[in-house]
């Protein structure tokens, strides 16, 4: 038998981080030749990833346009993908988690009819327009896909419910294995306010909001908030690396902007993201990514948004849903700020999303499915 082409395609920073391990792994299998396609719907942001673990991808479709709406991210993806797929000739298409990539992905294998395999399959919040537009991409794909690799058993407990009976397969999730590769004690950050920022002295904050759902008044909101925990907070530093959507730019400018002790910085490349994630005291974040990344890193997280598909992390402890209004998040951050037995409560809960070995039982899957191999047992959370 000749080598199994599974090729992974992604094409936003989450999605690289969770996605390059997989690719690292499949590439290590005698059994398998790795194949790795990007849309960059988000190129800049993309690319560092990429550097960061170095893969070069097989084909690239470079789609992002400026101020891009999500029909055309589609439109340009779905034809994008006939060339990759007609040139590359996969067996197994892999895609990951919830963007239009991720859709548009599987929405191509399956006009080809090439299998699909769904990384991070079953997450849910059972509101069509929260995420937007991740809620309905992830349960189109569960339509599209073969195999489900689910992090937890809550998302194959999902999936059951829904109709989905072979194929699923708990892996833990991949961003856990990213993790390892990633963080040093040693680390230097290339960007030289964050080797400057003190983080023994002061309780350093990082932040990230970004999402679609929040923008205007929720995102008003949580800025409102944030600034406010600065004020009154003298030993807090507010870290922020701003998203690159002009909407997000032009929020954070006028309601954090000029606070000696608020610092909004460019995007940060995975490694640094990482580090810095590390070192801080706790994450206030609308990603969906950072929630599962921080308990591993044991940082307690707030997540501004009302609802989350990762209910894991609330229910283990590590995570608490500090939801979009001013006073509800500034009540939270304060609290952890100041109540140590409260933080430490949330910083020593146990981490639910994996042990670093998501990829390997993935692999193993993937073999498995293709009569090549023995089926992987679930991890257990």
């Amino acid at each position: 038998m000749g080598k199994l082409r599974v090729m992974s395609v992604f094409g936003t920073r989450p999605e690289a981080i969770k996605m390059a391990p997989l690719v690292k792994e499949l590439a290590g299998r005698e059994e398998i030749a790795s194949l790795c396609c990007v849309t960059a719907q988000h190129r800049e942001m993309l690319d560092s990833v990429l550097q960061v673990f170095g893969i070069t991808p097989d084909w690239d479709l470079n789609i992002m346009t400026p101020r891009q709406t999500l029909s055309a991210i589609t439109s340009r993806c779905l034809t994008g993908m006939d060339a990759a797929i007609e040139s590359l000739r996969p067996d197994l298409i892999l895609v990951h988690g919830d963007t239009t990539t991720t859709f548009s992905g599987a929405l191509s294998a399956f006009y080809h009819k090439v299998a699909v395999g769904h990384v991070e399959a079953g997450l849910r919040t059972y509101d069509k327009y929260s995420p937007y537009p991740e809620e309905m991409n992830r349960k189109l794909v569960t339509a599209i896909a073969d195999l489900y690799f689910c992090p937890t058993e809550n998302n194959r407990q999902n999936l059951l419910k829904e109709g989905v009976r072979d194929g699923i397969f708990v892996t833990g999730n991949t961003v856990i294995d990213a993790l390892k590769t990633t963080v040093s004690k040693e680390y230097h950050f290339t960007t030289d306010l964050l080797n400057r920022l003190p983080y023994g002295e002061k309780k350093v904050l990082l932040v990230t909001c970004h999402r679609r759902e929040n923008y205007g008044r929720p995102m008003e909101q949580i800025m409102t908030a944030l600034r406010r925990v600065a004020e009154d907070h003298p030993e807090v530093e507010l870290v922020y690396p701003v998203h690159l959507s002009p909407v997000v730019q032009e929020t954070a400018a006028r309601y954090l902007g000029g606070h000696p002790r608020i610092h909004l910085i460019a995007p940060l490349a995975a490694d640094e993201m990482h580090n810095l994630m590390a070192r801080c005291y706790m994450v206030l974040t609308d990603s969906g990514g950072l929630q599962e990344e921080a308990p591993a890193l044991g940082k307690p997280v707030l997540v501004l948004r009302r609802e989350t598909e990762r209910p894991e992390a609330v229910a283990a402890g590590t995570a608490a849903l500090a939801g979009v209004e001013e006073d509800a998040i500034y009540n939270m951050a304060s609290r952890l700020i100041r109540d140590r037995a409260a933080y430490a409560a949330m910083a020593q809960a146990v981490n639910p999303y994996g042990d670093g070995n998501a990829c390997h039982r993935i692999a193993d899957a993937v073999l498995w499915h293709f009569g090549r191999g023995d089926r992987p047992a679930d991890f257990r959370g």
